[in-house]
């Protein structure tokens, strides 16, 4: 089992996607329980909703299931949302605070060294060597990290969740520009909602790369499934009327963030 795919392009912007694999070892699916198995907090059908938006983008994609281990967590454990709920490096439940393995079955230490060294790890290489090979092209690069999420999780968050939830760890991922250019596309979709560092402020990926003194700048988006899946349950199907209006305005932030990327190549300051 390849633990990521890659799609090698020439723009500044990198594609990363952390949790859109639902591949399972059958040795760890044995593990998992009849709830574990729905896999439900897969970010469902992302890597196809982004796809075809920018030209000559590099994408690097994880195919195997969070459960397995969660390539978007710091490989030490350390939480991302210190006195929050959350889920771990490798989960023992689901969003919904519901356990995901069978009664005895838990990772161990060992099981998380394991996984780290299986399948965290060479992602994070794969991706590492990717942010390298485009800042040799441009003396930058822009990491675009794509997340979606359901819309109501009460054990993670009250209320409905935006639509648009942009993540820079507070404005230290990334110059100024990148983040407004997100932000100013969002704010201004008919229809949607968006917040800039709000219950989603940037996960390990983001706040690991993004070092914009080096140039090296990166950026979460993490979407509400509601704005393109049919429903936010079994199957996950996507939606394709609802995924083209989104696209639409994704597109437009993406080509932003593009030629913010141009520009701070050439030196000069983004408008």
């Amino acid at each position: 089992m390849q633990p990521f795919e890659i799609t090698q392009g020439t723009s500044p912007v990198i594609l990363a996607f952390p949790h859109t694999g639902t591949d399972v070892p059958p040795e760890i699916w044995s593990r998992l329980n009849d709830n574990g198995r729905l896999l439900a907090d897969t970010d469902w059908h992302i890597h196809n909703l982004y796809g075809g938006l920018l030209d000559n983008v590099t994408v690097v994609r994880a195919t195997f299931h969070r459960y397995v281990i969660d390539a978007n967590r710091d490989p030490a454990g350390v939480s991302l949302y210190p006195g929050q709920n959350t889920t771990g490096l490798i989960p023992d439940t689901d969003f919904d605070g519901k356990p995901i393995w069978n009664e005895g079955q838990a990772p161990s230490e060992s099981d998380i060294a394991e996984r780290l060294a299986t399948f965290h790890a060479p992602y994070h290489a794969a991706l590492a060597a990717e942010v390298a090979r485009v800042k040799a092209l441009h003396g930058v690069a822009v990491l675009y990290d794509c997340h979606s999420i359901r819309c109501h999780i009460p054990f993670l968050f009250e209320g409905r969740l935006p639509d648009f939830n942009i993540g820079t760890d507070g404005g230290r991922t990334c110059v100024p520009a990148i983040e407004a250019a997100a932000v100013d596309v969002a704010a201004s979709a008919a229809g949607y909602t968006s917040v800039l560092n709000g219950r989603f402020k940037g996960g390990w990926t983001t706040r690991h790369y993004g070092r914009p003194e080096t140039g090296v700048h990166a950026i979460q988006m993490e979407l509400a499934q509601a704005t393109h899946l049919a429903e936010e349950a079994p199957p996950f199907a996507y939606d394709p009327a609802k995924a083209d209006r989104l696209r639409a305005n994704l597109k437009t932030i993406l080509q932003k963030i593009e030629t913010i990327a141009f520009q701070l190549k050439d030196g000069s300051k983004p408008a």
